[in-house]
């Protein structure tokens, strides 16, 4: 069999929210369609919902704490080297690789692409031409029949979220036709309208995917391609993005591979985003270097595997002031987060919720005190973790109710934790040293200071900062 090309499609700051995955307010069609043809998995996550880790994690196979992409490219976090990626490793073995959308990673010097398309006028947060992404996407599949690498990056659904562009939806959602996603947990008129644009822009998405798709089957290399689909972490409303809960975790994954692996198939069982590079290798035919994640192709293809029994993820940063190190362990049913400071209330609460938001899907001081008690609790755990929170995630998915100082659960929080403690040992997280937890706080705190307006500004008074983390956290 000759070597596939690969085609990742990635999108920006949404869950599963898609009518392939049962959601009842969207109609994606096209993204259906992908699903129905290929495998599905219901339960994909992402390493930190934050949109360069995310990404660094996807092209690397390493979680971010291994690979140092620990915050935003553009507040000049990095990784601690050229790690081997997806581009570098199928260059190598003689793919043409090509880009369209943003990297979003430092160094870009360490991502050999043969072409890069990024037109701010047509791809950007303001401007979202899907009709021209997919005539790129076109030009670079029919400039060879040399296998390719191609990453296609949406900027669809991160903010603003348009309602329309270039006619794109054609019929908009309004908040009459929505609810606010379930882990808000909140329901009002003006969230209703976040919502519905929201979809507005995840509708818009699978129309971009459905007429890059039909770009790839025009061009007579659809059934020699593997195409994956995912986002790079969840959707930007309260306790989904930048944060460790599961609205920002939790991801929609779609693989299809015509003649390789089955269709319409869904899997349980938990992958993550440090999987893909793995996949695309075996898929490929190349060794895969050392990296946290394993191939899924194999479970794809049906047959009987050994499949990990817990998942991992974690929060650092994402634009200096959402600093705020936690980690995370689930297995099938519980999940224990862990929070490594005491000092400060979460920044992600800080700018999603309470007096100090400054996103405007996030729920307002007025929402959070108008919802029922056991929402008010969690947003109050969600601004102020406690060191452990325990959720059951069979009776309370959107995790809201914190079971982690309830006795009838100290067996559950113990193996958790000892899990997780074991995993930060053997991907050798350096925040598990106080010593270096205290100066990578420090660190934040002197740049905060120094580059930045207080707590409400998210980009800075300037960005001629500098980062000592990436030595002294790639010694440990």
């Amino acid at each position: 069999m000759s070597r596939p090309n690969v085609l990742l499609i990635v999108s920006e700051d949404n869950g599963p929210h898609l009518s392939c995955y049962g959601d009842p307010f969207v109609q994606t069609p096209h993204l259906d369609r992908l699903a129905a043809e290929g495998v599905r998995f219901e339960q994909a996550f992402t390493t930190q919902a934050m949109c360069s880790p995310g990404r660094a994690s996807i092209l690397t196979g390493l979680y971010p704490h291994q690979n140092g992409q620990i915050g935003l490219a553009t507040c000049k976090y990095a990784m601690y080297q050229a790690f081997a990626n997806i581009p570098s490793l199928v260059k190598a073995a003689g793919y043409r690789t090509g880009m369209i959308g943003k990297l979003h990673i430092n160094p870009e010097s360490a991502f050999p692409l043969d072409f890069w398309w990024n037109d701010k006028a047509f791809i950007s947060f303001a401007n979202r031409d899907v009709r021209k992404i997919a005539q790129m996407a076109d030009e670079f599949i029919l400039e060879s029949e040399q296998p390719f690498f191609l990453m296609v990056n949406y900027p669809d659904a991160h903010l603003p979220f348009h309602r329309q562009q270039l006619g794109v939806p054609e019929t908009p959602y309004d908040a009459r036709d929505v609810k606010p996603l379930a882990f808000v947990g909140i329901n009002t008129p003006r969230l209703r309208e976040h919502t519905a644009d929201y979809y507005n822009c995840m509708s818009r998405l699978d129309t971009g995917v459905g007429l890059l798709l039909d770009g790839l089957k025009r061009s007579g290399k659809a059934d020699d391609t593997l195409v994956v689909f995912t986002t790079d972490h969840g959707a930007q409303f309260s306790r989904g993005k930048t944060t460790i809960y599961e609205g920002g975790l939790r991801v929609p994954f779609v693989l299809r591979w015509p003649g390789v692996v089955g269709e319409g198939a869904v899997r349980e069982e938990m992958i993550s985003h440090i999987d893909i590079l793995p996949t695309v290798l075996e898929a490929v035919g190349e060794d895969c270097p050392p990296v946290a994640g394993k191939s899924i192709l194999p479970m794809c293809r049906g047959e009987a595997v050994r499949w990990r029994e817990y998942l991992f993820a974690e929060w650092c940063s994402g634009d200096v002031l959402t600093y705020f190190p936690q980690r995370s362990i689930r297995d099938a049913r519980f999940k224990l987060i862990v929070s490594l400071l005491r000092d400060r209330p979460s920044p992600s609460a800080l700018g999603y919720a309470g007096p100090e938001q400054r996103w405007e899907p996030g729920a307002t001081v007025e929402e959070i005190a108008s919802a029922d008690t056991h929402i008010h609790k969690a947003y109050e755990t969600y601004m102020h973790p406690p060191t452990e929170e325990l959720y059951d995630l069979h009776n309370d998915p959107q995790e809201f109710v914190n079971l982690a100082q309830d006795a009838e659960y100290a067996s559950v929080v113990k193996r958790l934790g000892d899990q997780l403690r074991t995993w930060q040992i053997e991907t050798r997280d350096a925040l598990l040293d106080p010593v270096r937890l205290q100066r990578l706080t420090q660190e934040h705190d002197t740049i905060r200071s120094a580059h930045y307006y207080g707590n409400t500004y998210p980009w800075g008074r300037d960005r001629n900062l500098e980062w000592q983390y990436i030595d002294y956290l790639h010694q440990a």
